[in-house]
């Protein structure tokens, strides 16, 4: 098991009196490098790092650190120790970290960084040790320890940077780093003239010192407040440690070889961390959950978990199943495995195959030449043969075994079978669409193929120079964060330093994420114009409405011809052929009975009660049997149900059925029912609608909200187990 590497970042703020000042209309650049550190922190935060952060500032009015004798190491604070980072960090930055009112050296501050970290990392191991230095360079500075610095910097193996509010000009000394390019797009924004005497020289002593400690790239770790920023702006994915997954892949009985799998790609999800709390103290200890089972009867009779059993609906019925069935209907297997099942030609294997939530990259055991010989000869023979592998994959003995493919991947760094899962026959859709080339209306001209083809090219996302020779790739999905990580951390984050605030508006540079590129946006003006012109929409008119035997035989008012529809709801003695072919109704019936209700309930001597319990037995057995059709059906006996009762002033009858309706449905897990209900807005009768109620109109808007589900804690179904990222081992 790989271990996790762990950095010691020191966070260098400048609070003299200089940082505080700023044009009008502009943030001063204690307020920029301020927003620096808190979007690092965050990052650092939401993507659970282990590395730990301290932070020193220097300008302070103060001084707090262990280097301070007499004149030497003045107004310099150590503000936090070396810790995990944390909301205590991120609320100290905001709001505890006030600018001073003196000035210091920042070679100083430097010096007492160095010794904060050889101090505090003694005995522990770190992958890094690191300083960010914040300042404008106003302070006056000292040379004099300068070669001092330097040679601690690398005997110690300390890394530098340092975050200004102007660009350094790197290119007048003759490197050509992307620091380059930055400072020439943003040099008029702050003018080399525009800097003070002190900057200048501050800017030369950084200079040497950055060059010095690398000569090829230090420069460019020299970075300007507005390029962090941009940077910062995404939060940081979460990191994870490769874990390994040894197995034996076997061809038949006698071949074996040790592989060992990663995973490479893999569905990322917000880790659930959420809990109840109270809403008044915020402590979780304060609120107790309690899961208790009753009996559906009167008097709710409490059964004890033990004597209660799970049950599998099988049509109406319920088959019970217990822990201990479950256990015996499992597949038992030996052990993992990754066994080749046969081979087959690549081109077999469709790209709309692969499914699953991960992919494998599966390489030859670490340290087993013999392993490695036989793996490498195994990849080369599917590469050159150009067959796959159909490979029978387990992760564990608890798991049901997968169907995969396995083909090869060939690198100049490593070699490598790609595992991807297969679908079973019930993971497969069929639909069967009539074909356009029948259809003489469909085939399209040859004008028409030719805007399409326009368009697709001005619409390419890899960018070709005029050789043909060089790529790069307008939108890489690969390096887009999640849009949704992004938001969520932004609102809690938020959610942290202002609870009684309403949320923040989404940032600007989330929802460009997503949005075509604006090369390719500009690219594709002019073919799409041409498509427009080329397909053009046109409004279709109403066609006719076709008329059924039931329309044809329909009777009619003797006054004349009546283009509406009767309604039978609101005519009680309407009378049509349809209902002398139904005959006599007498019940409510299962294929119409809605109806057969609104039938039975306007008969002379009609016991309301009475067909009303039919109807309702009707509603249970829909929801009994499930799926949307009978859902459908019940929701239209509810509505018939509560029209008639408003008419026929049986209003209490109403809603006494929906009050049990809601226990049933809450109790029998029918929430994709009640979810219906909700949007067709069927609740209770209100006495604004009618008299006989006592309903008001708040409560059955509140009658609709669903109970709170108990959360239960339920066991990872996760069958990759614990095959996590691949990051680069090469």
């Amino acid at each position: 098991m790989a271990r996790s590497s762990k950095a010691a970042i020191v966070l260098c703020l400048d609070v003299g009196f200089t940082m505080s000042n700023s044009a009008s209309g502009e943030e001063s650049s204690l307020e920029q490098a301020k927003k620096i550190m808190t979007k690092f922190v965050q990052r650092q935060v939401f993507a659970e790092s282990k590395d730990e952060v301290a932070v020193v500032l220097f300008g302070t009015d103060g001084t707090t650190n262990d280097l301070a004798r007499g004149d030497q190491y003045q107004n310099i604070t150590v503000h936090r120790s070396l810790m995990l980072p944390d909301f205590d960090l991120l609320e100290d930055i905001q709001d505890v970290i006030k600018p001073g009112s003196e000035q210091a050296d920042f070679l100083d501050a430097i010096i007492v960084c160095m010794d904060l970290l050889q101090k505090e990392t003694i005995g522990k191991k770190y992958e890094k040790r690191h300083i960010e230095l914040f300042t404008d360079l106003s302070s006056p500075v000292s040379e004099d320890q300068l070669e001092i610095i330097i040679a601690n910097l690398k005997k110690t193996g300390i890394s530098l940077q340092f975050f200004l509010p102007f660009p350094v000009d790197v290119d007048d000394r003759g490197g050509n780093t992307s620091a380059n390019v930055y400072s020439q797009m943003h040099r008029n924004s702050f003018p080399r003239k525009g800097l003070s005497e002190q900057q200048k020289k501050g800017i030369d002593v950084v200079r040497k010192l950055m060059h010095t400690l690398d000569e090829g790239g230090g420069l460019e770790e020299i970075y300007t407040f507005r390029e962090s920023l941009e940077r910062l702006s995404m939060f940081k994915k979460i990191e994870r440690r490769p874990m390994a997954w040894p197995c034996q892949l076997t061809i038949g009985s006698n071949l074996s070889i040790r592989i060992v799998a990663y995973k490479s790609v893999t569905e990322e999800k917000v880790k659930k961390i959420w809990t109840v709390v109270d809403a008044k103290t915020l402590k979780r200890d304060d609120v107790q959950k309690e899961t208790v089972y009753c009996l559906n009867d009167d008097d709710e009779t409490e059964v004890q978990k033990d004597d209660t059993i799970q049950g599998f609906r099988y049509g109406s019925d319920i088959v019970p199943f217990s822990k201990e069935d479950e256990e015996q209907m499992k597949y038992k297997t030996e052990a993992k495995c990754f066994s080749v099942l046969g081979f087959s030609r690549s081109s077999q294997i469709q790209r709309h195959y692969y499914m699953g939530n991960q992919v494998l990259k599966v390489f030859a055991a670490k340290d087993d030449e013999n392993a490695a010989v036989a793996f490498s000869a195994l990849v080369h023979a599917l590469d050159e043969l150009k067959v796959v592998a159909i490979v029978r994959y387990a992760y564990d003995r608890r798991c049901n075994p997968q169907i995969g493919v396995a083909f090869p991947y060939i690198k100049d760094a490593y070699e490598c079978l790609i595992y991807v899962q297969l679908p079973y026959m019930e993971d497969l859709r069929q639909y069967i669409f009539s074909s356009l080339k029948n259809n003489k209306k469909c085939i399209p001209t040859a004008d028409q193929l030719s805007a399409v083809d326009s368009l697709i090219d001005s619409m390419n996302l890899v960018y070709e120079d005029d050789d043909g020779e060089t790529f790069e790739d307008l939108f890489k999905p690969s390096k887009i964060p999640n849009p949704h990580f992004q938001r969520l951390y932004q609102c809690l984050q938020h959610k942290a330093f202002h609870p009684n605030e309403p949320l923040p508006p989404i940032e600007q540079h989330l929802l460009e994420m997503l949005e075509m590129p604006h090369v390719v946006k500009e690219r594709c003006q002019a073919p799409l114009e041409k498509v427009k012109a080329l397909f053009p929409l046109k409004e279709v008119g109403k066609k006719k409405e076709e008329k059924t035997a039931q329309d044809i035989f329909k009777d009619n008012s003797e006054d004349g011809p009546n283009p509406k529809k009767p309604k039978i709801e609101d005519e009680e003695g309407s009378f049509s052929i349809i209902k002398l072919a139904e005959g006599n109704i007498t019940s409510v019936g299962s294929v119409n009975p809605a109806e057969d209700f609104r039938i039975l309930v306007r008969q002379k001597n009609a016991d309301f009660k009475d067909v009303s319990q039919q109807l309702i037995n009707r509603i249970d057995q829909f929801l009994e049997n499930k799926g949307s059709q009978y859902y459908m059906k019940g929701i239209n006996c509810i509505s018939v149900f509560r029209e008639e009762a408003m008419k026929l002033s049986k209003v209490q009858c109403f809603n006494d059925f929906l009050q049990a309706l809601k226990s049933k449905v809450e109790d029998k897990a029918l929430a994709d029912f009640w979810e219906i209900m909700i949007q067709d807005r069927i609740s209770l009768i209100t006495k604004d609608e009618a008299e006989g109620s006592s309903v008001t109109s708040e409560e059955a808007e509140k009658f609709l909200a669903p109970k709170e589900k108990k959360n239960e804690i339920l066991p990872p179904t996760d069958e990759g187990g614990d095959v996590d990222d691949l990051l680069d081992m090469m």
